[in-house]
């Protein structure tokens, strides 16, 4: 699976039934999983992480390590609500960055809808 399949998973689809026969087409609402900032994670753990769980090459993983960085957040991933909640889990299992003697545990993420 590539990067960008990842970020941009099509929505699920889902068929309301309005009365006898009448279907109407509606799509799942998106949620962007985002990773959270703090200082108890090196870079190295971040870019690995980001490759392992979501198939991330270094480059990439790198950038959105300094966009953590820098702006305390990033998207990692932009899919439906049941996979969102699965990848913001995998983030918080994760573990400690071994690095870091002061590293606890693994690093935050959150889950909110996309606009």
């Amino acid at each position: 699976m590539y990067a960008s399949e990842e970020i941009f998973s099509p929505p699920e689809i889902k068929k309301k039934k309005k009365g006898m026969g009448d279907e109407k087409t509606q799509l799942s609402p998106m949620y962007n999983v985002v990773l959270l900032d703090d200082d108890d994670h090196t870079y190295e753990y971040v870019i690995e992480m980001l490759g392992k769980l979501f198939g991330y090459d270094t480059q990439t993983a790198f950038l959105m390590a300094c966009e953590v960085d820098n702006s305390g957040r990033v998207v990692v991933c932009t899919t439906h609500k049941e996979r969102a909640e699965v990848k913001r889990d995998q983030i918080h299992a994760y573990g400690p960055d071994w690095r870091l003697p002061h590293s606890q545990g693994s690093m935050s993420a959150i889950i909110e809808p996309a606009e």
